[in-house]
Order: C-alpha cells, then sequence, then structure tokens
C-alpha cells in the first residue's frame, strides 16, 4: 500500500518541482528553537527561508 501511494504522489503533475524544506526558527516566548517544515516548490524556497510565505 505505501508503494502505491508514493507512486500515485509522484506522478501528480509537478510533483518532481516540490521539495521538503525544514527551517529553524528560535521561538520569541521561550527562546528554544522550532523546526518549520514544508513542502514547496523549488522556486520558492529562497522566500520560505527568508520567512515569507
Amino acid at each position: 500500500m505505501a508503494k502505491k501511494a508514493v507512486a500515485t504522489f509522484a506522478a501528480k503533475a509537478g510533483a518532481k518541482s516540490m521539495v521538503k524544506c525544514i527551517r529553524m526558527d528560535k521561538s520569541p516566548k521561550t527562546g528554544a528553537y522550532i523546526f518549520t517544515e514544508q513542502l514547496v516548490e523549488a522556486e520558492k524556497t529562497k522566500d520560505f527561508f527568508e520567512g515569507k510565505k
């Protein structure tokens, strides 16, 4: 079943241009680090790491 889900995801249009980005942010409330991860388009990775949405 997992192979089918992965194959379906890879077969969708535009799926090859998606990348998983992980950014480390510091919480203003506690000072601890928070990891934010998101699937973004390859062209928009710079915006993600700059903190833009």
